[in-house]
């Protein structure tokens, strides 16, 4: 079994905070994903309103050098795309935002697509695929099942419907630091036997790509794009297994409105 961290009440309290904090940045940049404006403006704003309006730290600006506050991935960008003043959005784009946010030393981790006007009608399968993917790996969790349960609800949902799951990156556990244990992975393969506990905290982010699920990393680094140039598409929430679930401590206001998942999931 891993060493991964059970965390207390009193932890958990402040990652729920830090998780609203990050939540909160996605919904108040909405408004500004519009045809023309950068990726690298979109940055600016994000990095203001975590910096002077949440008074909390952007967790990516400068981790292993990273330069920006966000990651913003567009189109055939799977994940980790540096935002850049000389990439203006255009109609039909879609995009993934991934924020995460400390505050009083704890980590709040969250993801989801935008879309610029109408997107194609193969992207907008894909976005709502990816989407589903996830709430499916949400109702699932809970004490006593496998991690690797979470990969194969992923992997057979995605692939039932035509697309694929990248294998190279994967959730994480998540706390008083960015990256800890236990990996999951958003396929079904080994996990070395672990079992979900109440007080564990991770996030579920599946890579889902409208063609094939090979990769390539570019030469900045950091950016990574779908080696047959397909469009893909990520959402990630933050959790904390419960006795009888999970609670998705990033949840957004639009999301408990459409009623697929909640606040609080009862899986049991």
């Amino acid at each position: 079994m891993k060493n991964i961290a059970i965390r207390t009440e009193q932890e958990i309290e402040k990652l729920r905070l830090a998780c609203q904090l990050a939540s909160d940045v996605l919904v108040m940049i909405e408004p500004y994903v519009k045809e023309g404006i950068t990726t690298g403006e979109l940055d600016r704003i994000c990095q203001e309103y975590i910096e002077k309006v949440q008074q909390a730290i952007p967790a990516c600006l400068g981790y292993h050098g990273y330069p920006k506050a966000t990651c913003i991935s567009l189109n055939e960008v799977v994940c980790h795309g540096i935002p850049h003043d000389d990439k203006k959005l255009k109609k039909g784009d879609i995009l993934n935002i991934d924020v995460t946010v400390i505050k009083d030393g704890y980590f709040g981790d969250n993801s989801k697509m935008y879309v610029v006007g109408e997107p194609s009608i193969r992207d907008k399968r894909l976005i709502e695929v990816t989407q589903e993917s996830l709430y499916k790996a949400l109702r699932i969790v809970k004490p006593g099942i496998r991690l690797n349960q979470i990969g194969k609800t992923i992997q057979q949902y995605v692939e039932k419907e035509g697309f694929s799951v990248v294998r190279e990156y994967c959730g994480h556990g998540i706390g008083d630091e960015f990256h800890c244990d236990p990996q999951v992975l958003h396929y079904f393969s080994d996990d070395g036997g672990v079992i979900l506990q109440e007080g564990m905290v991770f996030t579920i982010e599946p890579m889902i790509n409208s063609g094939k699920k090979e990769v390539r990393l570019m030469n900045d680094g950091w950016t990574v794009k779908t080696k047959d140039r397909s469009h893909s598409a990520q959402f990630e929430h933050q959790i904390v297994v419960t006795k009888d679930g999970c609670e998705i401590m990033t949840i957004r206001e639009e999301e408990i409105t459409e009623g697929r998942i909640q606040r609080i999931m009862k899986n049991a």
